[in-house]
């Protein structure tokens, strides 16, 4: 694991810890993303992230628009795994940065508790998770 994502780690942690995000975090976590995690505040601002969530098991998977003007909508684990191309073009094949926009707007509004939270059925959340 690398130094940057270990102070990632860090901050994360933090901000998950208290519900609350302070300047020092932000500049930080904008130094290690830069303009990735400016377009995730964006998202998260909008309100553009959803948490679905399975009763009865209570297993989560985020939701997260795109900033296209078509309103994609990406499914995405916030610490690993996201279905946008970003995803695999710049994260996967050249690892040129830690996480994606939709990550990021994930594992902040999901840190706050700003995110919509929906809840669904096991079986509707196995069927969601059947199509990535």
């Amino acid at each position: 694991m690398s130094a940057s994502h270990l102070v990632a780690e860090s901050v994360w942690k933090t901000i998950e810890s208290t519900q609350s995000v302070n300047e020092e975090q932000l500049s930080i976590l904008h130094f290690l993303f830069g303009k990735n995690f400016e377009r995730a505040i964006r998202i998260m601002d909008q309100r553009g992230v959803k948490k679905i969530s399975g009763e009865p098991s209570d297993r989560s998977i985020f939701q997260v628009v795109g900033e296209s003007r078509r309103k994609e909508e990406y499914l995405c684990f916030a610490e690993n795994y996201c279905a946008c191309y970003s995803f695999f073009y710049d994260i996967i094949n050249r690892g040129e940065q830690l996480c994606c926009k939709h990550q990021l707007a994930a594992r902040l509004a999901g840190s706050l508790g700003a995110c919509v939270e929906v809840k669904v059925s096991d079986e509707q959340l196995a069927v969601l998770l059947s199509e990535l």
